[in-house]
C-alpha cells in the first residue's frame, strides 16, 4: 500500500484521506463495491440494543432507510468479513443507550482491524428521545467515560459529531484525554486539540474538498454526493493525490489573512504592521517577539534562512506556494530550492510553531 500521505490512527493506516461516511440503510458491503478507491469506508450506522433498534424501526416506518435486524451483531460481523482485506480502512458507526453493546461492537471492530465510530451526530427524534445521537454531546462526562471504556478494548475510536451544539473545543480536549483518536466533525475549522480531524461538510467537488483540507482537516468524508454518483470518490482521490504529489502538503492551511487556522502562521510576515496576524497570535497566546524568534531560529542553517530578493531578507517570512510572488520565486531559484522542497520546509516550520503553542490556552 502506498504511504504517500503517512496517515495513521492506532493500528489503522489510510491509503488516502478520502472517506465515505456512514449512511443508515445505505453504506453496507454491497455499496462498498462502488467505493473501493476510498481511504476509509464506514459501515452503518447500526443500532445495537433494543431501544435503538425500536427507534430504527420507527424511523424506517416513516420512510427513512435504516439497518433493521433481529441479530445485529451477526449482521455487523458478516459485513466486516465482506469488506475486510480489500486495501480500504473500515469503520463501523454505532449507537446504543448503554456502554455494554458498544463495547461488544468495539471488540468486533478490533477483531477485524476496523475502527469504532460513536454516532453523536444523528438528530432523528426517535433517537434523541432515548438519549442517543447528537444529544450525547450535552453530557461530556458520560461521553468521556464511554470513550475510556471503549479504548480499554484496544479499538481505534472515532466520534462523529456536529459543531455548535456545545463548546466543541472544551468537549474535544476532554475526549482527547479520555483516549479519543479521531473526530469526524460536520463543519469546517481546526480546533484546539491534537486529534486527527476528519471533516464532513457536504463535500461535492474539488472546491469544497480543498476548502475542507485548507481548514485543517486531515481527512474529508462524503455521503450524499456518493449516493448521487459514486465515481466522485475516485475523482476526489485523484485530485488529492495530484495535490500531494505536486506540493507534499495536500491540506496546507490558507493564509491567516484569508481565514487560515494557526498552522497558517508559517506563511506570515513579521508581526510589525497592523494586520490579522496579531489577532491570530492573541488567539494562540503567543508573544509576537517569541513568534519571530521561533521562525528565525527554525530558518537557521536551512534554505529558508536566506532570501536577498524577498521583502524581509529571509524566506521564513514568505507566503503560500499558490500565491505568485516574483520576489520569493527569485530567491528560490537563486538558492536552487524547488517548490516541493520549499513547501516541505514550511510544513516543518508550521509544526515547530504549533509545538510552541499551549493548546489548553488557545482562544476559540
Amino acid at each position: 500500500m502506498s504511504d504517500l500521505y503517512n496517515l495513521h490512527a492506532g493500528y489503522l493506516k489510510f491509503r488516502n484521506p478520502v472517506a465515505v461516511a456512514s449512511m443508515a440503510g445505505i453504506t453496507d458491503s454491497a455499496f462498498f463495491e462502488q467505493c473501493k478507491d476510498a481511504g476509509l469506508y464506514i459501515l452503518g450506522g447500526y443500532s445495537l440494543d433494543e431501544p435503538t433498534m425500536q427507534a430504527s424501526k420507527a424511523i424506517a416506518a416513516r420512510g427513512r432507510k435504516e439497518f433493521v435486524s433481529d441479530d445485529i451483531f451477526s449482521l455487523i460481523e458478516s459485513e466486516l468479513k465482506k469488506v475486510s482485506g480489500k486495501g480500504v480502512a473500515i469503520g463501523i458507526n454505532v449507537r446504543a443507550t448503554t456502554a455494554g453493546p458498544m463495547i461488544r461492537a468495539a471488540e468486533l471492530a478490533k477483531k477485524y482491524g476496523a475502527l469504532l465510530e460513536i454516532n453523536a451526530h444523528c438528530r432523528q427524534e426517535e433517537m434523541a428521545a432515548i438519549g442517543v445521537g447528537e444529544v450525547m454531546l450535552k453530557d461530556r462526562i458520560r461521553l468521556a467515560r464511554l470513550v475510556t471504556e471503549l479504548k480499554s478494548t484496544g479499538v481505534v475510536v472515532s466520534l462523529k459529531m456536529r459543531t455548535g451544539v456545545v463548546d466543541d473545543v472544551a468537549l474535544l480536549r476532554l475526549l482527547e484525554k479520555a483516549g479519543l483518536d479521531i473526530v469526524h466533525v460536520d463543519a469546517m475549522g481546526r480546533g484546539g486539540a491534537n486529534l486527527k480531524e476528519h471533516g464532513n461538510n457536504s463535500i461535492e467537488g474539488y472546491e469544497t474538498a480543498q476548502a475542507m483540507y485548507s481548514a485543517g482537516s486531515d481527512m474529508i468524508s462524503m455521503a450524499r454526493a456518493v449516493m448521487a454518483g459514486p465515481k466522485i470518490v475516485k475523482s476526489i482521490v485523484a485530485y488529492t493525490e495530484d495535490q500531494q504529489q505536486m506540493t507534499g502538503w495536500y491540506n496546507a492551511p490558507s493564509h491567516i489573512c484569508r481565514g487560515g487556522d494557526l498552522r497558517g502562521l508559517t506563511w506570515c510576515c513579521p508581526p510589525i504592521k497592523d494586520c490579522p496576524i496579531h489577532m491570530a497570535l492573541r488567539r494562540a497566546n503567543l508573544d509576537p517577539e517569541k513568534f519571530a524568534k521561533i521562525k528565525l531560529n527554525f530558518g537557521k542553517g536551512t534554505p529558508l534562512e536566506v532570501g536577498t530578493t524577498t521583502c524581509f531578507g529571509s524566506m521564513v517570512w514568505c507566503c503560500k506556494f499558490n500565491k505568485h510572488c516574483y520576489l520569493r520565486e527569485g530567491s528560490m531559484e537563486e538558492n536552487n530550492l524547488d517548490m516541493k522542497a520549499y513547501v516541505a520546509l514550511k510544513k516543518k516550520l508550521s509544526e515547530e510553531i504549533i509545538k510552541n503553542i499551549d493548546k489548553e490556552r488557545v482562544i476559540t
